[in-house]
C-alpha cells in the first residue's frame, strides 16, 4: 500500500503520467562512428533525414491504403511510413470489436450475399471524396473485388459505416471512384457473369453474359450510398477495369477500360488453351467512354430495365441515348487516368511498351460529329485511336498505372515488368527520369495525386514482391511499400516500408490538416449509425434487468473498473450487456472481453457499445478490460456467473482475503489527506493559466472533476463505516477513494504537463 503523498506522486512519475523529470542524456556516438558501424553512406543519412519525424512530429500526409485480402484498409503517415492504424470494412477486425458488438455486426451484414454472411473482403481501390475535384477528408470509398461490393467509411472517425452489395455483378476490381463532387461512386464488374442469379451455360457467354458500370448515387448530408437511386450502364462481357471521372472540361464523362475484349472463354478441361491464351490475342481492347451525366437524365426519365431490384440501362439503350462509346486501347492495360486539367486520358497497356495520352476535345469532335471508325458486335460505335491520341510515349516493358505532379504535364507511370518507374512529359510526350524499385510495381501514388491540384514531393510505389529486401518471415513476404522523393528532377528513393497484412493494391494520400477527426464521442454515441445510442448509461444508473430467459445489463467503464462487476444468469438465458464508456479524456479507451462467448469490444471515450450472446452452459466466465487504461487496469474485472436451471443459492457471505484494523483505517486517511493537497496544487496551477483554451486539457479536468466526484462519495461511504466501527468495509471504501484520487492526479499532471509543453499563460 502507498503510504504518503510523495510515494503517490513516485508512483504517477513511474507510470508516465505527466512528471517532467530532467536527465542526461547518454554520451553520443558520433555521426561518422554511425555511419562506420552501420555501413551507411551520406546518400543514405540525406534518405533517412527527409523521412525522419521527431518524437512528437506529425506526418504531413496520411495514406489510405487497400489491405488486399484482409478486407481492411491500412492508414499509414507520410513522409514517415509509420502504420497508425487498420480500419476494420468487410473483415472482423478485433482491436476495434469490429464483427464482435452488434452494432459493428449490423454494418457487417449490410454485406450478406444472398443470404449468406460473408466474413471476407478483398479491397482493391480507396477513394477519398472531393469538392470541386479537391479532396475534402470527409469520406473514404473501397471496393471489395470478391464480392461486388462498396464500403463507405466516414473520416470523422475513420469507422466503417456503410456497405453495400452489387445486386447484378458478381465481381468488381474496377472501384471504388468518384466524381469532382461526390455525386457518385463508380465501380465496375470485372468478370462477365448473366445479371440475373441464374446458371447460363459458358456455350452461351457472348450473348447472355454482361459486364457493365455502377454509377452510385452518394448522400452528403447523410454520408450514405442510396442505393435506390443509382443505377449501372450495362457493358457487353467486355472484363471492365479501372475507371476514372472527367474534371473541369471532362465533367459529365466517365472512362473505363477493359481487357479480354476477345470475350475468350478458357478450358483447359475440355482440352481448349487457358484464358490468358485466348485474352491476349489481339493487339487491343476498348476503354468505355461513358456521358453519366445523360445516363443519370435517362435513368431518372424511368428508362431502364428492373434486374434484382437495380435499375439497368441496357446496351441498346444506352446506344439510343449517346450514352456510350468505345475506343480502342493498348491491350490488357490496368488504369484509366485523367489528367488534372481533365483535357487528356491516359491508358497503359501491361503487355505493350507505350503509354497512350487520349485528347477529350478529340472525343468529343469524334462524336459530336458521329465520326466512327465501326460498331463492336452489339451495335455500340467504335471511336477510331488514331482520332482521338494526342501522343504515345515508349516508357518500358509493363506500363500500368499513371499519377500526376504538381508541375505542368508530368506524370509518373508504373513499368511492372521493368520494376521501374518512369517520369514523362504527356503534354510533349517525353521521358524525362526512370527509377528502379523492388519488384514488379502494381500501382503507384503522388500525394494527392487523383485530384484538380496534385501536390508532388512524394511518391509511394506499391510493389507486388519483396524478395530479398526485408528479413525472412518464411514463404508468405510482405509487400513493399517504397517511398521516393519527386521535389527535384531526378527521383530519389527514400524508405523501404514492409506492409504484412495482406495485398495493398492502391492508395489514396492527402494532406493530414484537411481531416478533422474528433477524439472522444459524444457520452452514449453509437458511431456505426451516428447518433446517441438508446442504450447509454450514465454512472450511478447502471442497472442489469431480468426477464424469462433474458438479462439485460446497462453498465458503464471508466479508469478502473466494469459496472456492473458481477452478472448472474441461467443456462439457456439471452445476456445482452450494453457498455458506455463514461471518460472523457482522449485516449483512454476501455476493452470488454469474456471467456468463451466470442465477446469483443472496443468502447472508446463516450462510446456505447453492445454484445449479445446466449448462455448454454454453466459455469463462471471472467471478463475484463483489454485495454491498459490505468495502474489498476489488470483489477477491472468482474464475472459472468451461469448457474444450472432451478439452482437455490446456499447460505453464506463474501470471505474476505485480509482483516483490516481501525490503524489501518487512519493510516489511510492521512495518506488521502495528503494526496489531495498534491491534487489542489496541481488544480491551483491549472486553474491559474488559460487552459480552458486547450480541448484536450479541458476534457481532462472535466474527467478529473468526476473522478474527485467519486472520491467524495468514497469517502462518505468510508465515514459512514467507520462510525459503525466497521474497520473492514471503512478501509475498503478509504482505499477506493484514495483510488479515485490516483485517477485524479493522473489526469491532472498530464493536464498541467500539457500546458507547460504548449504555452500555456498565467491568468491575470
Amino acid at each position: 500500500m502507498i503510504k504518503t503523498a510523495k510515494q503517490t506522486l513516485a508512483l504517477l512519475a513511474g507510470l508516465g503520467v505527466g512528471l517532467t523529470v530532467s536527465t542526461s542524456a547518454m554520451s553520443a556516438t558520433s555521426l561518422d562512428q554511425v555511419m562506420k558501424d552501420r555501413g551507411l553512406t551520406q546518400k543514405d543519412l540525406l534518405a533517412a533525414a527527409k523521412t525522419y519525424t521527431p518524437t512528437g512530429g506529425r506526418d504531413e500526409y496520411l495514406a489510405f491504403a487497400s489491405g488486399g485480402q484482409s478486407g481492411q484498409v491500412i492508414v499509414y503517415g507520410i513522409p514517415s511510413m509509420r502504420i497508425l492504424k487498420y480500419i476494420g470494412v468487410f473483415t472482423p477486425e478485433p482491436w476495434q470489436g469490429y464483427g464482435f458488438d452488434e452494432e459493428s455486426k449490423k454494418v457487417l451484414r449490410m454485406g450478406n450475399i444472398q443470404g449468406k454472411e460473408i466474413n471476407f473482403g478483398d479491397t482493391h481501390h480507396p477513394a477519398i471524396s472531393e469538392t470541386d475535384g479537391e479532396y475534402d477528408g470527409r469520406y473514404l470509398f473501397i471496393n471489395d473485388k470478391a464480392n461486388p461490393r462498396v464500403a463507405v467509411i466516414d473520416l470523422h472517425d475513420f469507422d466503417t459505416k456503410q456497405i453495400v452489395v452489387n445486386p447484378v455483378f458478381k465481381s468488381q476490381h474496377g472501384g471504388a471512384f468518384v466524381s469532382e463532387n461526390t455525386e457518385y461512386v463508380i465501380t465496375a464488374a470485372q468478370y462477365a457473369t448473366p445479371y440475373e442469379n441464374k446458371f447460363v451455360p459458358l456455350e452461351e457467354f457472348n450473348d447472355k453474359y454482361r459486364g457493365g458500370m455502377t454509377y452510385w448515387k452518394f448522400d452528403r448530408k447523410i454520408g450514405r450510398i442510396q442505393e435506390d437511386k443509382s443505377f449501372t450502364v450495362m457493358a457487353p462481357p467486355y472484363s471492365q477495369d479501372l475507371s476514372d471521372f472527367g474534371k473541369g472540361p471532362s465533367h459529365g464523362w466517365s472512362f473505363t477500360n477493359s481487357f479480354c475484349s476477345e470475350r475468350y472463354v478458357g478450358g483447359i478441361e475440355k482440352g481448349r488453351p487457358p484464358y490468358e491464351a485466348g485474352c491476349s490475342a489481339k493487339d487491343t481492347d476498348f476503354m468505355h467512354v461513358v456521358n453519366w451525366k445523360k445516363a443519370e437524365e435517362v435513368y431518372k426519365a424511368g428508362k431502364v430495365k428492373k434486374i434484382n431490384g437495380a435499375s439497368i440501362i441496357t446496351m441498346e439503350t444506352a446506344v439510343k441515348e449517346g450514352i456510350l462509346f468505345l475506343i480502342p486501347e493498348p491491350k490488357s492495360p490496368h488504369g484509366v487516368d485523367v489528367t488534372p486539367d481533365g483535357k487528356f486520358i491516359i491508358v497503359s497497356g501491361k503487355l505493350d511498351s507505350h503509354t497512350s495520352v487520349y485528347s477529350f476535345d478529340k472525343i468529343m469532335t469524334a462524336i459530336k460529329n458521329k465520326k466512327f471508325e465501326s460498331k463492336d458486335p452489339y451495335g455500340i460505335p467504335i471511336i477510331s485511336m488514331k482520332d482521338t491520341l494526342h501522343t504515345q510515349v515508349e516508357l518500358g516493358l509493363g506500363p500500368l498505372h499513371t499519377q500526376f505532379d504538381s508541375k505542368p504535364c508530368v506524370a509518373y507511370t508504373s513499368l511492372y515488368v521493368d520494376s521501374m518507374v518512369g517520369k514523362w512529359d504527356y503534354c510533349k510526350g517525353k521521358v524525362l527520369d526512370k527509377i528502379s524499385i523492388h519488384y514488379n510495381i502494381g500501382h503507384l501514388m503522388t500525394m494527392e495525386g487523383d485530384s484538380k491540384s496534385p501536390d508532388g514531393k512524394y511518391l509511394v510505389a506499391l510493389n507486388k514482391l519483396a524478395i530479398d529486401r526485408f528479413n525472412p518471415v518464411g514463404p508468405l513476404h510482405p509487400q513493399n511499400h517504397q517511398l521516393i522523393d519527386i521535389s527535384g528532377d531526378k527521383m530519389q528513393l527514400l524508405y523501404d516500408m514492409p506492409l504484412p497484412l495482406g495485398e495493398p493494391h492502391y492508395v489514396v494520400a492527402i494532406k493530414a490538416d484537411k481531416l478533422k477527426p474528433v477524439n472522444r464521442y459524444k457520452s452514449g454515441w453509437n458511431p456505426r449509425e451516428d447518433k446517441r445510442s438508446p442504450y447509454k448509461t450514465r454512472a450511478g444508473r447502471e442497472k442489469t434487468v431480468k426477464t424469462p430467459g433474458k438479462v439485460e445489463v446497462f453498465g458503464t467503464t471508466i479508469r478502473s473498473h466494469i459496472t456492473p462487476e458481477t452478472i448472474e444468469a441461467e443456462v439457456g438465458d439471452e445476456v445482452i450487456i450494453h457498455l458506455t464508456n463514461l471518460e472523457r479524456a482522449q485516449d483512454q479507451v476501455h476493452g470488454f472481453a469474456m471467456y468463451g462467448q466470442n465477446v469483443q469490444m472496443s468502447l472508446e471515450p463516450g462510446k456505447t457499445s453492445t454484445a449479445k450472446f446466449v448462455v448454454d452452459k454453466e459455469g463462471v466466465y471472467p471478463y475484463y478490460c483489454t485495454e491498459f487504461c490505468s495502474a489498476l487496469h489488470l483489477e477491472m474485472q468482474g464475472y459472468l456467473l451461469v448457474k444450472p436451471k432451478g439452482y437455490k443459492a446456499k447460505k453464506g457471505k463474501m470471505q474476505e482475503g485480509v482483516s483490516y484494523t481501525q490503524a489501518d483505517y487512519e493510516k489511510q486517511v492521512k495518506t488521502n489527506i495528503e494526496t489531495q493537497a498534491v491534487i489542489d496544487s496541481v488544480v491551483g496551477f491549472i486553474t491559474s493559466h488559460n487552459y480552458q483554451d486547450f480541448k484536450p486539457v479541458v476534457a481532462l479536468v472535466e474527467d478529473a472533476t468526476d473522478q474527485l466526484g467519486f472520491a467524495e462519495e468514497a469517502k462518505k461511504k468510508s465515514e459512514v463505516a467507520a462510525a459503525k466501527k466497521d474497520w473492514q468495509n471503512a478501509m475498503l471504501w478509504a482505499n477506493q477513494w484514495w483510488q479515485y484520487q490516483v485517477k485524479t492526479a493522473d489526469m491532472g499532471l498530464r493536464a498541467k504537463t500539457y500546458l507547460e509543453e504548449h504555452g500555456a499563460k498565467k491568468v491575470k
